[in-house]
């Protein structure tokens, strides 16, 4: 069964982003019938990595890792709302607040002109 939150997720992803595919894992969550049909409603291939075979998911399975290590091991959860409480807090200091490697350590909300381009423009002329 695909979960409710899952699906109202890959709702408003897919009017954001719109994918034409999404690499996932064979859990139960998402290999199920019902994401089969909401990606055939919504034209998006799903395309599984091999069993036992994470790095083919590098980038989540790095995500998940931190996610698990820096936030649900280190919290108790009383309730539904404690943890939604908590996770929201660790979401939002990793998406916004907390440096990234990709961003020479900056953090994402940075000004953007204090962030150096990762590519510098090959066509800027130097004197």
């Amino acid at each position: 069964m695909l979960h409710r939150p899952l699906v109202r997720w890959l709702g408003r992803a897919s009017i954001v982003y719109g994918p034409r595919s999404i690499g996932c894992d064979n859990g139960p969550e998402f290999a199920g019938k019902a994401l089969d049909l909401w990606a055939h409603q919504h034209a998006v291939a799903l395309q599984f990595i091999r069993p036992g075979k994470p790095i083919e998911n590098a980038f989540i399975e790095s995500f998940n890792g931190k996610f698990r290590d820096e936030c649900l091991s280190l919290h108790w959860f009383t309730s539904l709302t404690d943890a939604q409480h908590v996770i929201d807090a660790w979401r939002h200091d990793y998406n916004a607040v907390r440096p990234h490697h990709s961003l020479h350590y900056h953090a994402p909300l940075a000004p953007p002109h204090s962030i150096p381009s990762p590519h510098p423009n090959p066509l800027t002329l130097t004197a």
